[in-house]
């Protein structure tokens, strides 16, 4: 099983696993964040960052989610990938994480591909709520 870690901004990572855990209704295994505040010095926490893929990899690989490209948590990001073992997405959003979690049994660059268009269509305008009324047909 491919392990995820999501390395985002405050608190956001655990934010989103939280909320992951609710859709799904059970904590998924092998998924833990890193959440980068403005007082951490990034370089400080590469270390704490490498301990965590180390952690989650338990032979197929991990996944890194962050929330911005070129912010420090993609930053951080950019220092762990190992291409084949570490890949990393950014853009980071519930529909991205419920697709990564669908997908994480497959290979690690099937769950990337699934993870990115889990959050390209997760972008959608949502209708205006219209009821119907089943007595008029109207």
């Amino acid at each position: 099983m491919i392990g995820i870690l999501l390395i985002t901004h405050g608190t956001l990572g655990e934010s989103l696993i939280q909320t992951a855990i609710h859709v799904v209704n059970k904590r998924p295994p092998r998924l833990k964040q890193l959440g980068v505040t403005m007082q951490d010095d990034p370089l400080l926490l590469l270390p704490q960052a490498r301990a965590l893929v180390k952690e989650l990899d338990d032979g197929d690989g991990v996944l890194i989610l962050t929330d911005m490209y070129g912010g420090s948590p993609s930053n951080i990001t950019a220092k762990l990938i190992v291409p084949g073992k570490v890949d990393a997405v950014a853009g980071v959003s519930l529909p991205m994480l419920i697709r990564a979690l669908t997908y994480r049994e497959k290979s690690l660059e099937t769950m990337v591909t699934k993870a990115i268009s889990g959050g390209c269509e997760g972008v959608t305008r949502v209708p205006a709520f219209t009821l119907h009324h089943a007595a008029t047909g109207s």
